[in-house]
């Protein structure tokens, strides 16, 4: 229901708070072994930092590949000593040593990328990325009825509803949440994921074998704090910052989902790997939203996911034909306009442990929703108006009341009033909001 207003902004935890939490879960490495990674991929990742960049120092080459200055020092010495970094003298503004590749290093570098073009923080292995998924399991987060009602005491939903949304989200199981347009399916979805708790620690990236997984997507996932600073160069204290501290994920997908974004997306140029849509959403939410909109019949995506519902986890292709198993954490819920049984059978609508449908609002909820969207825009409140929206226009057009109504309508209205250099919400100003946002085809 993203017409609904004068809600509360989400407290966000400060690093503070979960900073033992986290240096518990993912220890920061000291040594190379502490990385769970091989020699040579560090090797070559650092080879690759330094062709892209050209010259860096140790505090650079820390802050790029998110490694304690200690530890790359082993690495360094280690590329030194077969001919593929040189040093460099220092810079007038720093004292560190700064680090260059030889032509060996170049032509190293140049194969290294051939292999596999990521270039960024170094990653974790998928055995670590695996068990921090399960540490941090959206089926260890307790839900309960206060809890419900406290997430959404700014909203304006049944009572009813939310007793049926609550323990859905507590079971950590699949959602079928359906009703008519308008009903507030889409916002609703996304306040849920409040109740999952504030933080996740995401990797940047995730190692399988010799080959680099993208995974941290600033479109998803939003940091809580950084992970390292330039003062993190040779401490040995917080969490590993190969990881994010990040807020649980939310992926919303409408119309534009197709299959192919559900498996690992490959870039043929760059030789660069991406984690698909839920592998990102891992330890948080899934929402597909406009259920029956897509490019893809409902049949194969359902198809798709049963394996993932009934197993907890997900199978997943590299280009060598490689097939890895990967976690599926993963609060889904499916959203749609249409009918269930139009979309799929009785099979599959077993799995989904929840059907959920979202009915129209009545007057007084409608009138609860008008004032919220009133007090947001600065819109005095005036009951005489809202009487003449329904004796004169819901009633006389035989329009269902939806919530997303208000926002829309009183944002018409205003623009009518600012263009008339009027005040407030007039009767007329609505009259012609309500003809320009609805279709009349007499």
């Amino acid at each position: 229901m993203d017409n609904f207003a004068g809600q509360t902004q989400h407290k966000v935890s400060t690093l503070a708070e979960p900073q033992h939490f986290t240096a518990q879960l993912a220890p920061r490495p000291v040594t190379v072994a502490d990385t769970g990674l091989g020699e040579l991929l560090l090797a070559d990742l650092i080879t690759k930092h330094l062709f892209e960049a050209g010259v860096l120092d140790l505090a650079e080459l820390s802050e790029r590949l998110c490694l304690a200055g200690s530890l790359l020092e082993t690495l360094l010495a280690f590329l030194r000593q077969e001919g593929y970094v040189e040093v460099r003298g220092r810079s007038p503004d720093s004292v560190l040593l700064r680090y260059a590749l030889t032509d060996r290093g170049r032509a190293n570098a140049m194969d290294a990328v051939s292999r596999d073009g990521y270039i960024g923080p170094a990653p974790v292995p998928l055995k670590d990325y695996v068990k921090l998924v399960e540490a941090q399991s959206v089926k260890h987060v307790v839900v309960t009825r206060e809890k419900v009602r406290a997430t959404f005491a700014d909203t304006v939903i049944r009572e009813s509803l939310l007793d049926r949304l609550g323990p859905a989200v507590h079971s950590g199981r699949a959602m079928f949440i359906y009703g008519d347009p308008g009903t507030g399916k889409s916002f609703i979805c996304r306040r849920l994921s409040r109740l999952l708790g504030d933080y996740v620690l995401v990797p940047h990236a995730i190692a399988v074998n010799e080959n680099v997984i993208q995974y941290f997507d600033p479109t998803v996932h939003h940091r809580v704090t950084d992970g390292i600073s330039a003062a993190g160069v040779n401490l040995n204290q917080g969490h590993d910052p190969r990881f994010v501290l990040c807020r649980r994920p939310v992926v919303i997908t409408g119309g534009e989902l197709t299959l192919d974004m559900l498996e690992l997306q490959f870039d043929a140029v760059t030789r660069r790997y991406r984690a698909p849509l839920q592998l990102l959403a891992n330890n948080g939410m899934m929402v597909i939203d406009d259920l029956g909109r897509q490019r893809v019949a409902p049949i194969d995506l359902f198809n798709r996911w049963i394996v993932p519902l009934e197993e907890k986890h997900d199978f997943l292709a590299l280009q060598s034909g490689q097939h890895i198993t990967v976690p599926f954490d993963v609060v889904l819920a499916f959203s749609t306009n249409l009918d269930p049984l139009e979309l799929a059978d009785e099979a599959f609508l077993r799995r989904i442990g929840y059907k959920i449908r979202f009915d129209n609002p009545n007057r007084d909820e409608y009138t609860a929703i008008w004032k919220q969207v009133c007090a947001s825009r600065g819109v005095e409140y005036n009951p005489t108006t809202l009487e003449f929206l329904f004796d004169e226009l819901y009633k006389r057009e035989n329009v269902p009341l939806l919530p997303c109504h208000p926002r829309d309508l009183i944002d018409l209205a205003q623009d009518f009033a600012r263009y008339r250099d009027q005040a407030g919400l007039s009767t007329e100003a609505l009259q012609w909001a309500w003809d320009n946002y609805f279709v009349n085809l007499n």
